[in-house]
């Protein structure tokens, strides 16, 4: 992958068209700002699942309502594509899993699933439940009622209809390399494992992120690298386990960045994130928002662990976001998001900044002056708002940040002052060779910030004073003034 800006969006949610339809309009209006390419969130059978495309009934066909493989191939070939690799589950309502519940432990599928007595054939206490770290409250168990006549307990780590597959069988050995073959013959460049960190189980440990997970991804790399993809690891944990994490794969997220550059902006102090960027990760991609809520776990103490902020820093921070969002975040978040509380928040990053054009745009300027590849959410891309009326509909808390546009809607969101600064901005990103060489923060008072780039003769700087609320771009060609970008606005 190039080191420019890539755009995270879903298919039918961005333009509500096919495939096909967004490529136009990402060919037609935003190319230059997304020359790093396009991180398509799942497009498989079916999008509009259980959990948004990450519970594909078939992991290797393309929703027929929105494409199909011809049309991943020819967005790959002018926008370098990322696309998501779901490890850890399958749908309840995949062919695999209907075969399994017709025929039970004789179906050549029964291996494909993780089942309860594989991990603890003795049985599990509460006690051993009790350590199984989980990214919702439900049981990580659910007994299925088989037409065998069998009662066997599934694995489901997210949801009863996400059945958890085996990954250490030679069942879910094939299938995850058989979708990664898939991928690479699409024109795919990078694939996102996605919650791998739950993949592997082991009686008596937390079931998350142990060393056979580290094991796991780097042979799931091996794989992916053998038919030239890169990959991209999606985990949210401790800071250490992202850090331990970016010595074997290609890239990692920095999800310690949005919660950071939010406290950063809220307390008007520099202090924490320039003793991040100290030590964080630098093979990585820098996100300020996704199609899931703001993480607090990757700032957090966890099992004794020291985090990047303290439980009062991160309270603050919380109770800001929903200050700023009118406290819609607040509906969103916890029980209504099915998620445990210290995990993430729910709210778009413009109404947890509090819709203030200036400093969100800050916001996106520290962004781009750190470390790591560059990602921007179609929603952030389009400074929008907690979506409050699908929130309301699905109940789903992450769906406050999920909104479904159509292209109308889309171009009028173009025009928006603060978006058409956002473009040229981006645009700075990607022409800025500087960008390419070495990154330094300069001495500045903790109520400051200033981040430098050089390479070569090429060189720019962000100099951000977080009390005024002001920023200055300066480069060997003058200061960058936010001058806004003309998109055509043509679907």
């Amino acid at each position: 992958m190039n080191n420019k800006v890539q755009l995270i969006t879903y298919a039918d949610r961005f333009g509500q068209g096919q495939i096909s339809d967004l490529h136009r309009y990402l060919t037609n209006n935003l190319k230059p700002a997304l020359a790093g390419g396009v991180h398509l969130l799942p497009f498989f059978a079916p999008i509009d699942g259980a959990d948004a495309g990450y519970d594909p009934i078939n992991h290797d066909q393309v929703d027929a309502r929105i494409g199909n493989w011809e049309d991943i191939k020819k967005l790959s070939g002018d926008f370098p594509l990322t696309v998501d690799l779901i490890v850890n589950h399958i749908s309840d309502k995949s062919e695999p899993f209907i075969d399994v519940k017709a025929k039970g432990s004789k179906s050549p599928y029964f291996e494909l699933f993780l089942t309860k007595d594989k991990v603890f054939p003795n049985g599990a206490t509460e006690e051993d439940i009790n350590k199984i770290y989980r990214p919702r409250p439900n049981r990580p168990f659910s007994l299925r009622k088989l037409d065998s006549g069998e009662k066997i307990e599934f694995w489901t780590t997210f949801s009863q209809h996400q059945l958890d597959i085996d990954v250490q069988s030679e069942a879910g050995k094939k299938y995850l390399h058989r979708l990664i073959k898939q991928f690479s013959e699409a024109g795919v460049k990078m694939i996102r494992l996605d919650a791998i960190g739950y993949a592997i189980k082991k009686a008596g440990s937390s079931c998350f992120m142990l060393p056979e997970t580290f094991d796991l991804i780097s042979e799931i790399c091996e794989i992916a690298h053998s038919y030239h993809l890169e990959v991209l690891c999606e985990i949210h944990a401790h800071h250490e386990i992202q850090k331990a994490i970016a010595e074997r794969v290609d890239y990692v997220y920095d999800f310690v960045l949005p919660p950071l550059v939010l406290y950063t902006l809220f307390t008007r102090n520099s202090s924490r994130l320039k003793q991040w960027l100290a030590i964080s990760p630098k093979n990585c991609l820098t996100v300020l928002d996704t199609h899931d809520g703001i993480g607090v776990m990757d700032i957090a103490d966890v099992d004794g662990k020291a985090g990047i902020l303290s439980h009062q820093e991160i309270d603050l921070l919380v109770n800001s976001i929903h200050k700023n969002s009118n406290d819609s975040s607040k509906m969103a978040t916890g029980a209504a998001a099915s998620n445990l509380d210290l995990y993430q928040v729910n709210s778009s990053y413009y109404d947890a900044l509090g819709g203030d054009d200036q400093v969100y745009l800050i916001a996106r300027a520290i962004q781009f002056f750190c470390p790591g590849i560059p990602q921007v959410y179609y929603g952030g891309l389009l400074a929008a708002a907690n979506d409050i009326n699908l929130l309301e509909k699905t109940k789903v808390g992450r769906d406050i940040n999920r909104p479904y546009l159509n292209f109308k809607e889309v171009d009028i969101a173009m025009q928006k002052p603060v978006v058409q600064k956002l473009l040229a901005l981006m645009e700075f990103r990607n022409t800025q060779a500087a960008f390419n060489g070495e990154f330094s923060v300069r001495p500045s008072d903790d109520s400051q910030i200033c981040l430098h780039w050089q390479k070569d003769q090429f060189w720019t700087e962000l100099k951000v004073d977080l009390k005024n609320k002001t920023l200055r771009i300066e480069s060997q060609d003058g200061a960058f003034t936010l001058n806004s970008s003309q998109p055509n606005g043509t679907n």
